[in-house]
């Protein structure tokens, strides 16, 4: 596992199973702020291993919830800078940079649920416009056909070992080509993670950048796109990509 520390999104996971206990285990069991936030959250063990009556039940998650906010409070969390580009091509766009690099772009929702998004991954986020001008630049050129690359460093704090693994081998498919799930699927050995690798995409906090949009369905479909399947055919058609027919699914 990477050094980055449990987030409140990745311990859910473990506790509900949607995420390997190999792959933190090392890395929890040296980190003594890890191991202590795991340790406080007996309580929503409990409520996801038994069934105890509705008083119970909500009894045990506000203790989780409130252990768990006061171990993520007590840790020092990376800074995470933001600002937005307003009127991008394809509509507003938040951004963020960490001392890593770019660490998030999102089309959607309000400035106040990007917030939240970079709290979950155990971010602080800071207001600071002149620090995304950076990315705000590359992708003015990637808009205008000037750039086929981006050069930014990126900051994937806060994905799963698998998830990583998937956005750095989607990150290697080229412009102007697509792949499919299955395809990504088969680069990283797991050949029946098809769906796993969706949901991994799904939750690509750097899109454009990690060039999600180049992942297809196994008939050629535009598929799922956190942005919206017009904005998927939007930067495919703009990178010179086979377009696909859209798919009735909603996005991701």
């Amino acid at each position: 596992m990477s050094g980055d520390c449990l987030t409140e999104e990745t311990l859910l996971a473990l506790l509900a199973g949607d995420a390997s206990w190999d792959d933190w285990r090392e890395h929890i069991d040296a980190c003594p702020s890890c191991h202590r936030l795991w340790a406080r959250q007996e309580p929503l063990q409990r409520v996801l291993d038994a069934a105890p009556d509705e008083a119970e039940l909500e009894r045990l998650a506000r203790t989780a919830r409130a252990r768990l906010d006061e171990a993520l409070r007590g840790r020092s969390r990376p800074i995470a800078r933001y600002g937005t580009w307003s009127r991008s091509p394809v509509g507003r766009l938040f951004l963020a940079v960490s001392d890593r690099g770019l660490c998030a772009i999102s089309f959607r929702g309000t400035e106040r649920s990007f917030v939240r998004r970079l709290e979950r991954r155990g971010f602080q986020p800071l207001r600071a416009q002149e620090q995304v001008k950076g990315a705000i630049s590359q992708l003015r050129e990637y808009f205008a056909g000037r750039r086929r690359r981006f050069d930014v460093a990126v900051d994937l704090a806060g994905q799963t070992q698998f998830q990583r693994l998937v956005l750095e081998t989607t990150a290697q498919v080229p412009p102007g080509k697509v792949v499919s799930y299955g395809d990504v699927a088969r680069r990283i050995g797991r050949p029946r993670a098809t769906r796993a690798v969706g949901a991994a995409l799904g939750q690509n906090p750097i899109p454009i950048v990690v060039p999600c949009h180049r992942v297809l369905d196994s008939e050629g479909r535009l598929h799922g796109y956190g942005g919206g399947l017009d904005i998927k055919e939007k930067l495919l058609r703009l990178e010179g990509a086979p377009i696909g027919r859209k798919t009735a699914s909603p996005a991701r």
